[in-house]
C-alpha cells in the first residue's frame, strides 16, 4: 500500500476529517462526534498518515481539541494507527468572524482562536486555517482591518506559541499577497485551495508567485469553474501547474484531500482510494 512517508519524503499527506465516515447531521463537511475515532483505523488502511479536523460551531465543547480526554483519545489514536492530527479547519470561524460587527462575538472569537491556540501546543498540532470564504468572506477594508487585528493580538499572547496560523480567503492573488504581507508575521500562513481556486478562475502562477512561499497546508480538491467539486482530475484544476510551482518554493507544509464525496456511503471508501490514487500520481509526476 502507497506510504506517502516514504513516497514524499517527510511530508505528512493527509484527508479532512469526516471523509471516511458517513455525513453527519445530514452536513458534507462537519465533525462526526459519534464516530471521529473510526476514521483514524479507515485512513491508515486507505495510506493516509494524517487526518485535518474540523473544529465546528456544533458540539465545540465536546471536540478532542477541546477536552482532556479528546487530547488523551487523539494521541492513543496516533500510537495505534500511526495517523497524526497535524492540522485544523476551524469552520467555526465561518459562522463567528473575527471582524463581526457583534463586539461580543468578535472577541469571543478572538479568545476561541487564542484557546485553540493552546490546546494545538499541547496535541503537536502546527497549523490552525481561519476560512475567510462564503458567509465570511472578507468584503470590506474594515473587516480585513479588524480581523488582521484580532490576530495579531493573539499572536501576541501566545508568544510562545509554534503554531501557524493560515489564511484562506478568496481573494484575487494580488489583494490576498498584500494582505498576507500586512501582518509581517512569520505565524501568518496561507491555506492553499486548489479546487476553491480553479472555480474563481485565478491563476495558479499569479498566486503562488505572491504568496507560494508563505503556503503551508495544501486542499486538494477539483471544481468546475463557478461550480462545485468534482472528482479529482475531471475539474479546472491545474494539478500540473500548482505542484510545479510548490516545488520549486520548496514547499515542506502538509497536504490534505479535501476532495469531492460519493453519492452514496456505500461508495465512498472506494472513492476516497480512486481519488487518492490520483493525487499520489500527480505527485509522482510534478512533485517528487
Amino acid at each position: 500500500m502507497f506510504n506517502p512517508m516514504t513516497e514524499i519524503s517527510s511530508i505528512p499527506i493527509g484527508i479532512m476529517q469526516g471523509r471516511l465516515v458517513p455525513h453527519y447531521n445530514d452536513r458534507y463537511q462537519s465533525f462526526p462526534l459519534p464516530y471521529w475515532k473510526d476514521e483514524f483505523q479507515l485512513a491508515a488502511k486507505l495510506g493516509f498518515n494524517a487526518i485535518e479536523f474540523i473544529f465546528d460551531i456544533e458540539n465545540f465543547e465536546d471536540s478532542p481539541l477541546i477536552t482532556l480526554q479528546g487530547h488523551r483519545d487523539v494521541r492513543e489514536l496516533k500510537d495505534c494507527t500511526g495517523v497524526s492530527v497535524y492540522s485544523v479547519c476551524a469552520d467555526y470561524f465561518m459562522r463567528f468572524p473575527m471582524f463581526s460587527d457583534d463586539a461580543l462575538v468578535a472577541q469571543y472569537s478572538e479568545d476561541m482562536l487564542m484557546r485553540l491556540l493552546e490546546n494545538a501546543d499541547l496535541l503537536g498540532i502546527c497549523d490552525i486555517t481561519i476560512p475567510c470564504v462564503d458567509e465570511s468572506s472578507l468584503k470590506t477594508v474594515a473587516q480585513k482591518d479588524a480581523l488582521r487585528d484580532a490576530i495579531l493580538r493573539v499572536l501576541g499572547r501566545s508568544a510562545g506559541s509554534t503554531v501557524n496560523v493560515n489564511l484562506e480567503t478568496d481573494m484575487g492573488p494580488s489583494e490576498f499577497g498584500q494582505y498576507v504581507k500586512e501582518f509581517d508575521h512569520p505565524r501568518i500562513k496561507v491555506n492553499y485551495d486548489i479546487g476553491n481556486s480553479a472555480a474563481l478562475g485565478y491563476n495558479p502562477d499569479e498566486e503562488l508567485s505572491e504568496y507560494g512561499k508563505h503556503v503551508s497546508v495544501l486542499h486538494i480538491k477539483d471544481r468546475l469553474l463557478n461550480g462545485g467539486s468534482v472528482k479529482l482530475g475531471s475539474g479546472n484544476a491545474n494539478f500540473k501547474k500548482v505542484f510545479t510551482r510548490l516545488k520549486n518554493d520548496d514547499f515542506n507544509g502538509i497536504i490534505i484531500m479535501q476532495a469531492a464525496r460519493a453519492a452514496t456511503y456505500d461508495e465512498e471508501l472506494a472513492f476516497v482510494a480512486e481519488q487518492f490514487a490520483f493525487l499520489n500520481s500527480c505527485l509522482k509526476r510534478w512533485f517528487n
